[in-house]
């Protein structure tokens, strides 16, 4: 450090899902679910009328290609019922019932063109973000990216080095399950490339399908907050190691933290019909603490005069509003109101997962900020493991 990064492009899920639609399909599917009584004011209480994905709803509730027969298919199931005494016309019509059955998506079906759909994407962004830094693909030697629900090998890396394109002694750095975190920590690990190097350009490209995870059978109501949640987007940036007419923020300095026994809190589980996130009620409370480490360190690094130091903005992606309540409520009383209001604003459209940090930066930077004004940013993912970093605008 320091390092000097260009204002990110951020690139929306196109297809707009709105959160009435949502609860039509839930309600459809689970009329007698425990909470189905309190979908609507659940839904409500996220604050989110409308979202973007970057596949339509129709895709993610569409029925997969098989049906309820079994993998054996037709005719060992009709041996099956014959070795139980139904033959015949009996068979028949178990064997047809059978066959109307929509079978769930696999995952393959859910996957393959959510991946196509991350590829598109990154590749977008990863395009405005070099235009907006006023380079070439050419000039870039290094390409950190992430995504987390639609896996692959090769990955984004490796498509976006062949969609650009990029050189080939690009050093290629993906990380597909930093999820939430992506945002600052892919920022601080491009924060030390450059330190090493100072010459070196690092494109960051990190390219979300959340909507991924919406699963229509799952009745819990941790799946119900899940499918009101997520977003979709992919976002871009390019860090160097000195300033150039475009940087828009310079990163002074890194905080990491993990906190032990919390890996089970939040998580990713494929099974048979795709990718479901899981979720403990527990999750919010164990985000708190990295938020009480973060300011400890902040305290650590400018003192313990609240009046002396504080940041301009608070760039935070925490997981939901019941954290970012929490900061606001355990920050020290002489920092200013309405640090938070980007990361608030962010979140009225969703849950953007890692790319939520740069997407928060980005309205930071159309609202515009004074130069020589302080930001902090901050994010904590599955783990639970959290960084953050801190900087000046330009």
């Amino acid at each position: 450090m320091p390092a000097f990064l260009s204002p990110p492009a951020v690139i929306h899920g196109e297809h707009t899902v709105k959160t009435s639609e949502i609860v039509t399909d839930v309600l459809g599917r689970h009329p007698d679910a425990a909470w189905a009584s309190r979908v609507e004011s659940i839904a409500a209480s996220t604050g989110i009328e409308a979202r973007g994905w970057m596949l339509p709803l129709q895709t993610a509730v569409a029925p997969g290609r098989g049906n309820g027969l079994p993998a054996a298919g037709a005719d060992a199931t009709r041996a099956a019922l014959a070795r139980e005494g139904v033959t015949g016309p009996d068979a028949d019509r178990v064997i047809a019932a059978l066959e109307a059955i929509p079978a769930p998506q696999t995952v393959a079906e859910r996957t393959a063109p959510a991946w196509a759909a991350v590829q598109e994407y990154g590749e977008r962004a990863a395009r405005g973000a070099l235009q907006i830094a006023g380079l070439d693909a050419s000039d870039i030697d290094c390409v950190i990216t992430s995504n987390s629900t639609t896996p692959a090998l090769p990955g984004l890396d490796v498509s976006l080095a062949n969609r650009l394109p990029l050189r080939d002694d690009v050093l290629l750095l993906p990380a597909t399950q930093w999820a939430c975190i992506a945002g600052t920590r892919s920022l601080a690990l491009a924060a030390d490339l450059v330190a090493a190097d100072p010459d070196r350009v690092v494109l960051v490209v990190i390219s979300e399908a959340l909507s991924t995870t919406y699963q229509p059978a799952d009745d819990t109501l941790e799946s119900l907050i899940v499918r009101l949640l997520f977003a979709d987007t992919a976002v871009a940036a390019v860090v160097t190691g000195r300033p150039r007419p475009e940087s828009a923020l310079r990163l002074d300095s890194a905080w990491h933290h993990t906190l032990p026994g919390t890996q089970d809190l939040h998580r990713l589980d494929t099974r048979a019909d795709g990718t479901h996130f899981v979720m403990d009620r527990r999750g919010p409370r164990a985000v708190q603490e990295t938020v009480t480490a973060m300011w400890a360190w902040l305290q650590e690094r400018y003192g313990e005069d609240p009046e002396a130091w504080h940041p301009d903005v608070l760039l935070a992606h925490p997981g939901g509003t019941r954290v970012l309540e929490y900061m606001e409520q355990t920050m020290p009383e002489a920092w200013p109101s309405g640090l938070l209001e980007f990361s608030r604003d962010s979140y009225t459209s969703g849950n953007r997962g890692g790319a939520a940090v740069f997407d928060i930066m980005r309205r930071a930077y159309d609202a515009g900020q004074p130069a020589g004004s302080r930001a902090v940013l901050y994010a904590a993912a599955p783990g639970l493991t959290a960084t953050a970093l801190e900087g000046q605008w330009l």
